[in-house]
């Protein structure tokens, strides 16, 4: 991290674009307001990269499985939405996915949650153990698409169990396209869920 101190944020920004030649709005930063002398107020701001964030999620994952004493390893991509995706394996994928995939899900929103409490930014972090989410993905797109189909011939909506965010997506994506049919989101927080619903719009 590099440490920029300004009259206000705005100050501050422009000092760490001029220096890391960035733009302002590409910057990822933390900042504090505190009064230096005579009472004037100054704002620090600690910027950082992308890498600082993905380092630090992945010692977290370590530091969780080396008390658990589960011997794993870990590797990342950059999704094209921005999505830090970070894959997990071990001897014992199975206790780290848990039953229906709980226990990784359990541990996803852990390592999200302490990941933007560092950095005060959230960031979409999605955890995968040894291919279990990927392969899920294509099971509920397969699902989705039948389903759909049988939607659009008995214009009846169906609607799917409690699912995260990410698996949701999965089905938005699988029958996005598809005529006279249409996905939407409804409840709240956990218990959102995915609805297909038959539609006359073409």
């Amino acid at each position: 991290m590099k440490n920029y101190t300004g009259k206000d944020l705005d100050d501050a920004l422009s000092q760490a674009s001029a220096d890391l030649n960035v733009d302002v709005k590409d910057l990822l930063y933390t900042s504090k307001e505190a009064k230096g002398l005579f009472g004037k107020k100054k704002v620090t701001i600690s910027v950082y990269d992308l890498s600082e964030v993905i380092e630090y999620a992945e010692n977290y994952i370590l530091d969780i499985t080396d008390s658990l004493e589960i011997e794993a390893s870990v590797k990342t991509k950059i999704e094209d939405d921005d999505t830090i995706m970070i894959t997990i394996d071990s001897v014992h994928n199975p206790i780290l996915i848990g039953k229906n995939g709980k226990t990784l899900q359990s541990l996803t929103e852990l390592v999200r949650t302490a990941t933007s409490n560092k950095f005060h930014r959230r960031f979409k972090i999605l955890l995968d153990v040894n291919g279990y989410k990927e392969n899920k993905y294509k099971r509920l797109a397969k699902t989705a698409r039948n389903l759909a189909f049988k939607v659009r011939k008995t214009k009846e909506t169906y609607t799917f169990d409690e699912m995260p965010p990410d698996e949701r997506k999965a089905i938005h994506n699988a029958v996005n396209g598809i005529k006279n049919v249409k996905s939407a989101s409804i409840g709240e927080g956990a218990h959102r869920r995915v609805q297909l619903i038959y539609t006359d719009e073409d």
